[in-house]
């Protein structure tokens, strides 16, 4: 069964192949420049879609020889992919395609089904996106981070889950294109301003370059081995402090995974304790790390 955001995941992906041959169809009937860039934008994001999903499946394999801890992070691979590979090839192709425009201004024919096309766009986007947003509220919901709540730009940059952080990133690009094809549409098409459809082209392929830029940024962090994210630090920090059995002057953690993360404990051990005594306050340390969050799928221990 699919976990809330790989639903997300299947929701923008639904959204995405709809208005993407909408807008190639639009883009056939008007001439549009700005159309068949949101085309290339929307098919761009299909593909993310299709390739977050592969991630997914390949990083809930089982443990193996080879990799001990699961292959939860294949996913940030696959993320990293999306972002260099497809989000830069579709800012690059939309870039492309808008200075060609400038180049050579042609009018725009049948605004009317680019325009209606656009609004039908942001009804499916719109949806997507209001499916990510509730499952980021209700993931931030009562938590803080540095005694403040947690705004989405923030849980964007904080959150170890790019089938999450990566919907919501494209879908808010997606809606922000489409206002930029629209405006640049109607500047064309019936203020005579030839040159604006093709601008437009050039203003979504930076607007892609820019997603593209912040989603490797996240993901090449996650890749390179993040610690767990501020909401648990704190927790472990206040259960490490808490524990008066055992003298722990550190706790290092590393997200596996979206769904995996692993806590290193140092253990400071004094002459004057038994091995069962301190084998039994480990084990009930362990156990209650585990309990705080689900995630924390295992625990290593160090001793000094």
């Amino acid at each position: 069964m699919a976990d809330r955001s790989t639903k997300v995941v299947y929701a923008a992906l639904a959204g995405n192949v709809l208005v993407a041959l909408s807008k190639f169809v639009a883009a056939v009937l008007s001439g549009s420049s700005a159309m068949l860039t949101e085309g290339i934008h929307s098919s761009a994001d299909t593909l993310n879609q299709v390739l977050l999903l592969i991630g997914t499946r390949r990083s809930r394999a089982r443990p193996d020889e080879s990799h001990a801890f699961g292959y939860g992070m294949e996913v940030y691979f696959w993320a990293f992919v999306v972002a260099v590979m497809v989000l830069f090839v579709g800012a690059a192709a939309s870039f492309y395609e808008g200075v060609a425009e400038l180049r050579h201004v042609t009018p725009i024919s049948a605004p009317g089904v680019s325009l209606t096309v656009l609004a039908l766009s942001t009804l499916f986007e719109g949806a997507s996106f209001s499916v990510g947003y509730r499952e980021y509220k209700r993931i931030v919901r009562g938590r803080k981070v540095d005694g403040r709540h947690v705004g989405l730009w923030r849980f964007i940059g904080i959150s170890k889950d790019p089938n999450l952080y990566e919907s919501l990133l494209e879908d808010m690009t997606a809606l922000i294109g489409i206002a930029i094809a629209a405006t640049g549409v109607v500047a064309s098409a019936y203020f005579g301003v030839l040159w604006a459809d093709g601008a437009a082209s050039v203003a979504i392929g930076v607007l892609l370059m820019a997603d593209a830029a912040v989603i490797a940024s996240a993901t090449r962090s996650l890749i390179a081995g993040e610690a767990a994210a501020p909401p648990i630090l704190a927790q472990i920090e206040a259960l490490r402090t808490a524990s008066s059995s055992l003298h722990i002057p550190e706790v290092r953690t590393l997200q596996l995974g979206p769904r995996s993360i692993l806590v290193a404990v140092t253990v400071s051990v004094a002459a004057s304790q038994s091995v069962p005594a301190m084998g039994r306050q480990i084990d009930e340390f362990s156990e209650r790390l585990k309990a705080l969050d689900r995630r924390i799928s295992d625990v290593l221990f160090r001793f000094t």
